[in-house]
């Protein structure tokens, strides 16, 4: 599901590069992988345990990624079937062939739980010759997967459902501008044209459920030589069929753990209704109309990412998304909740191996159901303790989130400081009604207000003044004008 996405550009000495390297020393975030744990990398490239793989090399597979991207976790390759509908065949990175349970490697990952995000750099769950090297499904070098069929009649619902080891090799790393371009043109041939036609079918079938999926568009903070400007980039219609790829794994991958007794489910439940009130006032700070008679699917649906106020209002909508967390279950009893909200299914992560630790486990429950077999011990083992280590994982890259986002608002604030601005109350203190959250229409930053001696007007217009903002050191906040 998504995060919100930002991007730095500028050089390292910058003002927002600088706080940003503070903030990782400040949060403890590691710089490098211990001497063991690169030591049993460097010696497990040389031989993966490859036992039960099948040779599927023969097949055309191409991967989809921005164009820096080089830990790929995902590869596919789409075809029609004989008679009506497709196979989808999508192959995930093994990261068990690598990985030995208990090793110095296995130990850093449950260490750091899943790839951390920073606007101008990222800090990854495994070591790079492994997450960007010899276990990502790089265009040309052979790779152990997870190799996922799976069968889909001529609505895009699922009908039938294969997993199990293979080598397999990519033939193209292929990124979403390309894609988009190649279809819009006509220029696409099978089986990446399909890529549309699927993702449309999967569209409609989400809609069907009452599902959403948020196109959240990737904030880009550009330095000039006047200051900090925020831009977005609006996500493409071929980042929506891509991420309906892994999203039908993920929710057939659930329905083999429900069927088998044994699993581990992403479970959100439906947002509270003070978080919805909340996004109803961002949504009029920001000028997005929202009927009180229109559900908030399609209001989303209805957004245009291009539209800098619609791109912000979409950044708010991932507030939604918190409460999300993972749900462990063996011997047939089935969780609760084991729904996901958003996906309006049972849904599980099993599509990125490489940057998030449940999906190794994951996959491993899914193989083992396939093949009618008992998980490995190692994964059986590590069952119960798993929700806990994802749930404090979360809590780390969504710490690392809020605080890059006080940077960023701050860096673009820091030669503001004593402006007026046009704002929107969307939050006030239960008991203390003088200090709350304001929205800001321009630029779209959303900070705390105090110091002012009248009640704040919750869901109402406010002039307020800047008072703060200092990468680094101060979080931006505002007073009544």
């Amino acid at each position: 599901m998504p995060r919100r996405q930002m991007h730095v550009t500028g050089a390292a000495e910058a003002p927002l590069r600088a706080a940003l390297r503070e903030l990782r020393t400040r949060l403890e975030v590691p710089a490098d992988f211990p001497a063991d744990v690169l030591a049993e990398a460097a010696e497990v490239v040389k031989s993966p345990d490859l036992s039960g793989h099948r040779d599927a090399t023969d097949v055309p597979f191409f991967t989809i990624d921005p164009p820096t991207s080089r830990d790929l976790d995902q590869a596919m390759f789409l075809e029609r079937r004989d008679g009506g509908g497709f196979r989808v065949r999508y192959a995930i990175a093994d990261v068990a062939a690598w990985v030995t349970p208990g090793g110095a490697l296995d130990r850093e990952a449950h260490a750091r739980v899943t790839t951390l995000y920073f606007p101008d750099e990222k800090v990854p769950l495994h070591p790079a010759s492994l997450s960007e090297g010899a276990a990502s499904l790089l265009p040309d070098q052979d790779c152990p997967a997870l190799l996922w069929t799976i069968d889909l009649d001529a609505d895009g619902l699922a009908v039938a459902t294969d997993v199990h080891r293979a080598l397999v090799r990519s033939r193209a790393k292929l990124d979403y501008d390309g894609v988009q371009r190649a279809i819009d043109s006509g220029t696409a041939e099978e089986p990446l044209s399909l890529l549309e036609e699927i993702g449309l079918l999967r569209d409609r079938q989400e809609i069907a459920r009452g599902g959403i999926s948020l196109n959240v568009p990737e904030q880009e903070i550009v330095e000039r030589p006047d200051g900090y400007h925020l831009e977005y980039r609006a996500p493409l219609p071929a980042d929506g069929w891509n991420a309906h790829i892994s999203l039908l794994t993920g929710a057939v991958a659930a329905d083999l753990m429900v069927e088998h007794g044994t699993g581990i489910l992403r479970t959100l439940p439906a947002a509270p209704q003070g978080a919805v009130g909340r996004l109803r006032r961002c949504a009029k700070a920001l000028g997005v109309d929202w009927p009180h008679h229109v559900s908030y699917a399609d209001v989303v649906r209805g957004l245009d990412p291009h539209n800098s106020n619609h791109a912000a209002f979409l950044q708010e909508c991932t507030a939604l998304l918190r409460g999300a967390g993972y749900t462990a279950f063996t011997g047939g009893v089935l969780p609760d909740p084991r729904i996901h909200a958003a996906v309006a299914d049972e849904y599980t992560h099993c599509t990125a191996p490489l940057r998030r630790l449940v999906d190794r486990y994951a996959g491993e429950i899914c193989v083992a159901a396939v093949a009618g077999q008992e998980p490995p011990e190692w994964v059986l083992t590590a069952l119960d303790a798993l929700p806990q280590e994802m749930a404090d994982g979360s809590r780390r890259a969504n710490g690392v989130e809020r605080e890059c986002v006080d940077i960023v608002e701050a860096a673009l604030l820091k030669d503001r400081v004593g402006e007026i601005f046009d704002a929107y109350v969307v939050d006030v203190k239960e008991h203390q009604p003088a200090v709350g959250t304001v929205h800001l229409e321009e630029p779209a930053v959303v900070a705390r207000i105090e110091g002012g001696e009248a009640d704040l007007p919750l869901g109402e217009r406010l002039r307020v003044r800047l008072t703060q903002a200092d990468p680094g050191q101060a979080k931006v906040q505002f007073a009544p004008a």
